[in-house]
C-alpha cells in the first residue's frame, strides 16, 4: 500500500493480522491490532484504546494490504 491509501478507521492486513488505522502522520501510520482480541470488541473503543497502538513506518506500510472482499454469489 501507499501512505496516501490510509485513513482513520481503515482496516488492513499486515504480518498475517488485521489492523485498524487510528492516525495518519506525515510519514507514518498508527494502528491497533484487531486480531488479538476478537472475542471482546470493547478493546477497540477509543481513543484511548485498551490495546497498544503500533507505529508503521515507510518500510512497514509498503507490505500492508487491504482485506480481500468476500466473493459474491455465483
Amino acid at each position: 500500500m501507499k501512505h496516501s491509501d490510509f485513513q482513520i478507521n481503515l482496516e488492513f492486513n499486515c504480518d498475517g493480522k488485521l489492523w485498524r488505522c487510528t492516525d495518519v502522520g506525515s510519514r507514518i501510520v498508527v494502528a491497533i491490532c484487531l486480531s488479538d482480541h476478537l472475542d471482546d470488541p470493547t478493546w477497540f473503543n477509543g481513543p484511548p484504546y485498551s490495546v497498544s497502538e503500533e507505529v508503521f513506518d515507510e518500510d512497514d506500510i509498503v507490505v500492508c494490504t487491504l482485506p480481500q472482499a468476500p466473493d459474491g454469489p455465483p
